[in-house]
């Protein structure tokens, strides 16, 4: 997490990789950084993800670290964004977004759902300018901080 990153120079395509088991310590750690809140998920809840197939990727920057992950569940018609993450110091490049593009891609013609924190303005204004609508609301849904969540859908 710490030590100097090197940015991805602009117009730089953004290339996603599988996640695999042996890069979840690291992800733990990046969300011990990004929901310290909020209980952040353990090993075994990334393990039991990938134990399920669901689909999983991750972004390495130009030093290798990775420096963004996402992950979506698809059951039958449906599909839920179960995570998207992009350390600190990578975001506002367009990271986030690709890999939420990406995602839905996967996700094909299927309705996409997610929870997303109220307060989270980045996510918020991400989901919205890709043509997510509110649902509803989830209140005290993020542990332990008792924050509220909205769902959040596409297509409505």
């Amino acid at each position: 997490m710490t030590g100097e990153r090197t940015r991805r120079p602009a117009g730089t395509p953004i290339y996603l990789e599988p996640l695999y088991w042996w890069d979840i310590p690291v992800l733990v750690g990046l969300e011990e950084t990004l929901f310290p809140g909020d209980s952040p998920w353990s090993a075994e809840m990334f393990w039991s993800e990938l134990a399920a197939g669901h689909h999983y990727v991750v972004h390495r920057d130009t030093t290798g670290l990775i420096d963004g992950y996402a992950g979506l569940m698809v059951v039958a018609d449906e599909a839920e964004v179960q995570t998207v993450g992009v350390r600190p110091d990578g975001q506002g490049v367009g990271l986030g977004r690709a890999m939420l593009r990406h995602l839905m891609t996967v996700a094909g013609d299927r309705r996409v759902l997610l929870e997303v924190r109220t307060d989270n303005v980045k996510a918020l204004a991400l989901y919205a300018s890709e043509g997510f609508v509110t649902l509803g609301i989830r209140r005290r849904y993020y542990r332990p901080s008792g924050a509220d969540a909205y769902t959040m859908a596409y297509p409505q």
